[in-house]
């Protein structure tokens, strides 16, 4: 399987330098890569180098403990859309879930695909699956994927646990069909990678992308 179309080349480690930005660029370029992931700053430079190209510009809002004021995760998404971002990777506001406050969720992720949508943009929602029970996610499920967004992710890659052939299982049993899946966070060997895709994701967020493509057979 040749997972190229599928990965997100990501860097978001607080001490990322332009260099290593543009090498990620380059690098998605070369192998084909579906989207590069990149902190807010850095978004007006990554489109400005790959606009001759398909490769979509994404970025992170209220990353990566999602407790941000939802004025502060929105005015965060509409700079990200003008420096050039297609796709807005938000985490939800786990104080929120852990606190059983659905409403409070369900409105914010609601406010935040209009915004996006409104711009002809993607948003995928993370919720930080590797911390939550399995009925979390069921009901993160039930209550977010109608709402109209385009992806559910697993995970920042910033918990004590990443992707989980479980967690996308668990997601693409309980999702609605037109809703895709992330898996992003500990992802390293291509054979993980390639269980993650057959379990359901459409969408892995790597750092580690040019080395999974090197392990893929011939």
């Amino acid at each position: 399987m040749n997972l190229s179309p599928y990965i997100d080349h990501t860097i978001l480690k607080p001490t990322a330098v332009i260099a290593d930005i543009e090498k990620l660029c380059l690098e998605a370029v070369e192998h084909g890569f579906a989207a590069v992931c990149v902190p807010p700053p850095f978004v007006k430079r990554v489109n400005t180098i790959l606009d001759p190209t398909t490769i979509q510009v994404a970025t992170v809002t209220g990353f990566p403990f999602g407790y941000s004021a939802t004025e502060a995760k929105i005015a965060e998404t509409v700079l990200a859309i003008v420096d050039g971002a297609d796709e807005l990777d938000m985490v939800i506001n786990l104080i929120a879930l852990r606190m059983n406050d659905w409403s409070f969720l369900t409105k914010e992720i609601a406010l935040a695909t209009e915004v996006v949508h409104k711009k002809g943009k993607l948003i995928k929602i993370i919720i930080e699956s590797g911390i939550l029970t399995n009925n979390e996610i069921i009901q993160c499920c039930k209550l977010f994927g109608p709402l109209g967004i385009d992806f559910m992710k697993t995970s920042t890659g910033y918990a004590e646990k990443g992707a989980t052939l479980e967690a996308v299982q668990l997601m693409r049993e309980h999702l609605p069909d037109n809703v895709q899946i992330k898996a992003s966070g500990g992802i390293k060997t291509y054979a993980f990678a390639e269980q993650l895709v057959k379990a359901g994701a459409t969408r892995l967020g790597c750092s580690a992308s040019v080395q999974i493509v090197k392990e893929q057979p011939e």
